[in-house]
């Protein structure tokens, strides 16, 4: 299998070396490309097309939520993950809005790193899980949305909803619930139709806003 090529988005030297650092020890991980601004960021990616994007939000010229904007409106086909010492939920919220891939925070471990890079590559969504907490008490207090008849789940829906808001990749789902995976892509799509969204991060949103996603 060819190394997921990913380019680092960051101003700040030193964070970009050490997570270039951190990644290229795993082989499955190929660091391709560097950009200490947004504009330069935008560039790198036309130019190399990378599978996965790590992004910050504070960048000259060009923030990293200003950036994802235009990569979504360009049909960028690569994923964005944001990685980012925010916590506050505005910018997450915002990001979700744009459609980003993945959220993370830089204190992270960096198996945390790692799954969010994989599951963002396979066309899953991937928020931190400390800041799903965060999100989830700032849709309830927004009194947004609820289900209704017309796109309610089936109670084997729901189930699968909760473990992909959980950030689990559909051969774990298939594995949680004993069925196939094929069985679940095909509960995913159904899901999507029903709740009219179109992936899997506003799919999450959508759980925790209607309260199917229980935390401990």
């Amino acid at each position: 299998m060819e190394p997921i090529k990913i380019v680092i988005a960051d101003d700040h030297r030193m964070v970009r070396e050490g997570l270039k650092q951190l990644l290229e020890l795993d082989g499955d991980i190929s660091v391709v490309g560097e950009a200490g601004d947004g504009i330069t960021c935008l560039d790198v990616i036309e130019q190399l097309n990378p599978d996965v994007v790590l992004l910050d939000i504070n960048m000259p010229k060009m923030n990293g939520l200003q950036v994802l904007q235009k990569l979504k409106e360009n049909n960028c086909r690569s994923r964005i993950l944001i990685l980012t010492i925010h916590n506050e939920i505005e910018y997450l919220m915002k990001a979700v809005d744009i459609g980003v891939d993945g959220y993370i925070l830089k204190d992270s471990e960096s198996n945390v790193l790692r799954k969010a890079i994989f599951s963002v590559k396979n066309g899953e969504s991937y928020i931190q899980s400390e800041l799903v907490s965060l999100l989830k008490e700032k849709l309830e207090n927004s009194g947004k949305d609820t289900l209704s008849e017309d796109n309610l789940l089936t109670k084997r829906e729901m189930e699968v909803l909760k473990l992909l808001t959980e950030g689990l990749f559909n051969k774990e789902i298939a594995y949680q619930l004993s069925i196939s995976e094929k069985t679940v892509k095909n509960h995913v799509s159904n899901i999507f139709k029903k709740i009219s969204v179109s992936d899997r991060t506003q799919a999450a949103v959508y759980a925790i806003k209607n309260n199917i996603v229980e935390l401990l």
